[in-house]
């Protein structure tokens, strides 16, 4: 019986439940002996000129070894872009927490105190502390920019869209900004050889891309670097790469001939790290009053943050604007705009979510408007299943899908009907506790990048097995899942396989872990490799028992060669031909032949909300997320529990806020909100598999998908449990004081619904 679909427990955990993982705080290597400690002063002013530094009083505090300030570099300018960052601020600071200057000392509990001595005058100037403020273009940021504005994307939008329309109705919503809050902060130790070639250990998602920006920045040839990856403690797209602040220390271990260690506060992780999401989209949405959506229009404005890391977020929200719909006709456009705040990147979905949240807010609007059910328009405008592949009007093609089933399984198993009942009740009972039940139906792309991956197997002389991958885990169980993977090729128990990841030496080429690529690209790599490897061993065990190659066949319960049809004749073992072979046996290959996939799911969330003080408290969650075939159950539920937690963190308390002199109130986790096990209901989960034709697993990803679906799902809970008082919206995250917000406003504050003529 094959082990790939069972159970199976994820061989990551002993060490990390029991000794503990090795983090880049827990680094004890020989060659990082006599490491200096880094600490960088930033800025905390959202924007202002740098009249004056002066560092000699903290370069005689104890134990500090050096103080560098723009003055002292000499890198090539950074990220390439419309506006790159500096290393450290030059002249002007642009959002709190810009590094100012970098502190290297003898000893980590110094680092603290010679920070604080470093003397610098700032001369504030205005602030763009949001969207709206960048767009008037009163205060220009970059002189460089047209405005504010870093990229516009998108076509025009037409007049006579939603002409044929019979209801129109329109809403600008905001995706809120987020911090990714990794349990794990950033860190980095870094020491430069004798030869002249830099290694780093580095808390990063993708070993080869760090490399690859390290390489860069510092002016070096990629072979110059070698690039470790120990455990990592969460990533969430924020620890793509490396970010310019390892550049940094890379340089300071250089310019001081000694080792460098860096260890990011909790605060600095909140303030500096890069934040998520960001958006505002203003939404229409038309169609007839039978349920037919006839056009949908999302016109996007991604801050940025004060300098520009990943302009492609926005450009996604707009490749899957339709979301899981046939909509005739979709425009879509967005903006990037600069603002004193501190930059945006990837962040758990990446872009995706956002267009999702959009979508399906806009079919809660239209349903609302009709007064109809939101499960009858989401059913009756869903792609067909007959339709795919399916192209969307914003040029994704979709591979596989049953939309509509997915919702009708989940409104099956959350008893949809009842729940209406319920609420019904209460309504007329006039009962304080409002139920609220919200749905979402959700498709995103994953593995957009379609860059491939790296695989290597090698069957040691003693019967093991040795795989190498390009991916680079951070919590998903991949040591797991691809040790299943082999084991089930190879006929190898899975207790034999070894699987390596995140050193640039052991393994030169590679991509990463984002975007729910791993076993989409990286498993199919190392089912390649396998392949590769039982093709080779094929030809010497016919050699070795004068046999056709045809003849010869690999039984994968006991890991043996044999003749087929002679089982009783014996047969060879991978050791025995791993120890003939004399180093043969292994494969190292590049999977580029796979293409993005699409998984799909439905969420329904259902809340109850206290009408007298606005609390809302989350009772269920049903949750379908196909990702197609499950490789390990295990792994897949507990990668669901992660997502629907984030999701539902953020239609109901994460947000990174900012005064309107640009400066973070949510700096720490006393102020910063996201829910503990307590907070959350169990959740119910329901199965659905739908393979794809893109990759030899037919596998799709699964990292995000959950989190896509359950924040919309939640938040139009919150907003349905409120809508019998007049209440069209609340912004996110539905905080007590908004929603009490949007309960007292509703009375005289009419929906923003117009007929077409």
């Amino acid at each position: 019986m094959s082990i790939v679909g069972t159970r199976v427990v994820r061989v990551e955990d002993d060490a990390l439940i029991t000794t503990g993982g090795t983090y880049i705080d827990d680094l004890r290597e020989e060659a990082l002996t006599g490491a200096l400690h880094a600490m960088f002063v930033r800025s905390p002013i959202a924007h202002a000129t740098i009249t004056s530094i002066d560092t000699s009083e903290a370069e005689s505090a104890p134990g500090v070894v050096a103080v560098y300030t723009a003055a002292d570099l000499d890198l090539a300018p950074g990220k390439a872009g419309p506006v790159p960052q500096p290393w450290l601020a030059d002249g002007v600071v642009r959002y709190v927490g810009e590094p100012v200057a970098l502190v290297l000392a003898e000893r980590a509990y110094q680092l603290a105190d010679a920070a604080e001595l470093v003397d610098v005058d700032y001369e504030p100037l205005d602030v763009v502390a949001d969207v709206a403020a960048a767009l008037t273009g009163e205060v220009v940021l970059h002189p460089g920019l047209d405005g504010n504005v870093a990229q516009t994307h998108g076509g025009e939008f037409h007049d006579d869209t939603f002409a044929d329309c019979d209801v129109v109705v329109t809403r600008t919503i905001v995706n809120q900004r987020v911090a990714p809050a990794p349990l794990e902060g950033r860190g980095a130790a870094c020491v430069w050889g004798a030869d002249g070639r830099l290694t780093m250990w580095l808390s990063t998602q993708n070993a080869h891309f760090a490399r690859s920006a390290l390489a860069k920045g510092l002016g070096l040839d990629a072979a110059q670097v070698r690039v470790v990856t120990p455990d990592v403690g969460g990533g969430f797209g924020a620890k793509i790469g490396a970010d310019p602040e390892v550049v940094l220390l890379a340089w300071a271990a250089r310019r001081a001939g000694r080792p460098v260690r860096w260890v990011e506060s909790r605060s600095e992780n909140l303030t500096a790290m890069t934040h998520g999401r960001a958006q505002r989209n203003t939404i229409t949405i038309g169609g007839r009053r039978d349920g037919t959506v006839l056009a949908f229009r999302l016109d996007v404005v991604q801050d940025a943050g004060a300098y520009p890391r990943t302009l492609y977020l926005p450009t996604l929200t707009e490749l899957m604007a339709a979301g899981v719909y046939a909509f005739p006709r979709v425009e879509t456009r967005s903006r990037a705009v600069v603002t004193n705040t501190t930059p945006i990147a990837a962040y758990r979905g990446a872009g995706r979510p956002e267009a999702t949240a959009a979508v399906e807010r806009a079919i809660d609007l239209f349903a609302a408007e009709i007064g109809a059910d939101p499960a009858d328009v989401r059913r009756k405008n869903a792609i067909p299943p007959d339709a795919f592949p399916h192209t969307t009007p914003t040029g994704a093609t979709y591979d596989t899908g049953d939309y509509a089933a997915a919702l009708d399984k989940v409104l099956d198993a959350a008893g949809y009907a009842r729940l209406r009942e319920e609420q019904a009740r209460r309504r007329a009972e006039g009962d304080p506790i409002a139920l609220g039940i919200g749905m979402s139906a959700y498709v995103e792309i994953t593995g957009a990048d379609a860059r491939g991956d790296s695989g290597r197997v090698v069957i040691n002389p003693d019967g093991t097995v040795t795989a190498y991958t390009g991916v680079s885990p951070h919590g998903q169980g991949i040591h797991t899942t691809f040790a299943m993977l082999l084991s089930d090729r190879l006929g190898v128990p899975m207790e034999k396989i070894t699987v390596r990841h995140g050193d640039t030496d052991e393994i030169p080429k590679g991509v990463g872990t984002m975007g729910s690529r791993s076993l989409q690209f990286g498993g199919s790599a190392m089912r390649k490799a396998a392949d590769e490897v039982i093709e080779k061993a094929r030809t010497l065990v016919a050699e070795e028992l004068e046999a056709a190659p045809g003849d010869l066949e690999l039984d994968t319960e006991s890991g043996t060669w044999r003749v087929r049809g002679a089982a009783s004749a014996g047969g060879v073992s991978w050791a025995q031909l791993a120890e003939r072979a004399d180093g043969e046996l292994a494969a190292d290959v590049w999977t580029d032949d796979v293409a993005p996939t699409f998984p799909f799911g439905a969420h329904l969330a259902v809340v109850e909300v206290d009408t007298l003080t606005g609390k809302v408290t989350l009772r269920r969650i049903v949750a379908v997320d196909d990702a197609g075939p499950v490789f390990n159950p295990v792994t897949f539920t507990g990668q669901r529990h992660g997502g629907l937690a984030q999701g539902a963190a953020q239609a109901l308390l994460e947000v990174m806020h900012y005064d309107a002199d640009g400066n973070p109130t949510t700096a720490t986790f006393a102020d910063y909100s996201f829910p503990t096990a307590a907070e959350l209901p169990d959740f119910e989960l329901v199965d659905m598999v739908t393979p794809t034709d893109r990759n030899p697993l037919g596998v799709k990803g699964i990292g995000e998908s959950a989190t896509i679906g359950s924040t919309p799902a939640v938040q139009n809970a919150v907003v349905d449990a409120l809508s019998h008082l007049g209440v069209t919206h609340v912004d996110m995250p539905a905080t007590p004081l908004r929603v009490w917000e949007a309960i007292q406003a509703a009375a005289g504050a009419p929906a923003r619904v117009r007929k077409a003529d």
